[in-house]
């Protein structure tokens, strides 16, 4: 059952690049901009990357954080980090727990190929842990992501 607007997030929210634990609390009285991608290094990934990095400042200055999610690992994490010059952390979802919890793991296809994969989605959390937007994997704009992220 996949989390939706109005539902509380989870506490726990996994572990980053660099091995730390991430918990909802953590962000108390902040706003979280939870958002889950595919893969690293990949051209749409890096694109939503990039753009939510340029838009970094602003996000913070409007009391946002950011944290993204994919099933890669510490060290793929750390490395897409260091090439684009990330400056926020990534949770390594190697087990998919955090993933299948909020709905964004499930079956893909492409070119009739199916697939087990992550769903491009980004949850907005506010700042009482309550999920108030979520952005759907075809609302998703990866170049501009970050400016679709501002309007709210």
């Amino acid at each position: 059952m996949a989390l939706k607007v109005g539902d509380k997030a989870p506490e726990l929210l996994g572990t980053t690049q660099s091995g730390q634990e991430i918990k909802l609390s953590d962000y108390k009285g902040k706003k979280l901009v939870l958002y889950f991608y595919p893969k690293d290094n990949t051209s749409g990934c890096t694109a939503e990357a990039c753009s939510i990095r340029d838009n970094y400042t602003a996000l913070k200055s409007k009391g946002y954080e950011v944290v993204g999610v994919s099933a890669d690992s510490q060290q793929s994490h750390t490395k897409f980090i260091e090439k684009h010059s990330l400056p926020f952390d990534l949770i390594a979802d190697t087990d998919k727990k955090l993933s299948e919890l909020f709905g964004t793991w499930g079956e893909k296809s492409m070119y009739g190929r199916k697939y087990m994969g992550m769903f491009r989605t980004t949850f907005i959390i506010n700042e009482h842990g309550i999920i108030e937007k979520i952005f759907l994997p075809k609302e998703i704009k990866t170049s501009i992501h970050g400016e679709q992220i501002l309007k709210l």
